[in-house]
């Protein structure tokens, strides 16, 4: 049976209880592989073929983020907060085989519609948690991972509890001392819910003691207004002596054109965008 056959007789759209929209499972026309659409808006894709295939630029930002942070293969503890159609952590399963992951949705009815009609990969040690992400994550109490993925913001949609200090300092306890979180933010042209990100993870930061926030983006966002996505990084890992290294190949890996920025560049590029100085 081929894929397209398989997803033929699969569930391929469910109406989502937590916002009321509807998702669904479509093919891609244009790059191959599948999209999920919720509310008609494509908020993931997938390659079934090629796992570690992927379009949107800001996951293959976090993507190399991975390749380059922990030796190549080694399993991960990896906690995805927001799901959508679970890219990422396909992604982590093909290249890091044995990785233990848990994702946390809100959307009680998107992760098995998500694995009914696009199923994870063989051997994929996946945990479905359904709730609030913040409320999850506390829950799990003394509980530790390698990376926490948080892939829920989108300007001023994005959930308040989420986006504030307490929350990330919340994260941090969650993380191995050598830790990471990744954080994609999705903004408009104007930056300031970026920037307000960007002032809330680095005070985080100070206050946990870690080093400062660093940045992966599309270079053009930084000097040319725009909608788009950012990757900010924090945690325990980026104290490494390796972090130029990283920084290196993050920049070679792309996408291009490519901008990473360590926590000085990242202060000094949103202090004019209501992101003040770091102290």
């Amino acid at each position: 049976m081929t894929t397209h056959d398989f997803l033929t007789g699969a569930q391929r759209s469910a109406q989502l209880s937590f916002s009321d929209q509807p998702a669904w499972i479509v093919m891609d026309e244009v790059s191959g592989g599948w999209v999920l659409q919720i509310g008609g808006v494509e908020q993931s894709h997938v390659d079934l073929e090629d796992p570690t295939r992927i379009v949107h630029e800001y996951l293959r930002r976090m993507a190399n983020v991975l390749d380059e942070a922990w030796p190549h293969g080694r399993p991960l503890r990896v906690a995805h907060l927001g799901g959508g159609a679970l890219t990422l952590a396909r992604y982590v399963q093909a290249t890091r085989p044995g990785s233990a992951q848990v994702v946390v949705e809100i959307e009680r009815e998107l992760p098995t519609l998500v694995t009914t009609a696009l199923p994870m990969p063989a051997g994929t040690d996946l945990e479905i948690v359904i709730g609030d992400a913040r409320e999850q994550l506390a829950a799990m109490e003394r509980r530790r991972f390698d990376a926490i993925v948080l892939d829920v913001f989108s300007g001023e949609e994005s959930p308040e509890h989420l986006a504030v200090k307490d929350f990330y300092l919340e994260a941090f306890s969650h993380l191995e001392p050598d830790g990471m979180l990744l954080v994609n933010v999705g903004d408009d042209a104007g930056q300031r819910f970026l920037a307000a990100q960007v002032r809330e993870l680095e005070d985080a930061s100070a206050e946990a003691g870690l080093t400062g926030v660093w940045t992966l983006t599309h270079a053009s966002l930084l000097s040319t207004p725009a909608d788009g996505n950012m990757v900010l990084l924090a945690g325990g890992a980026l104290s490494s002596p390796e972090v130029e290294q990283w920084r290196s190949a993050w920049m070679k890996a792309g996408p291009h054109p490519a901008a990473v920025l360590d926590p000085a560049e990242t202060m000094e590029a949103f202090r004019g965008r209501g992101c003040p100085q770091s102290r």
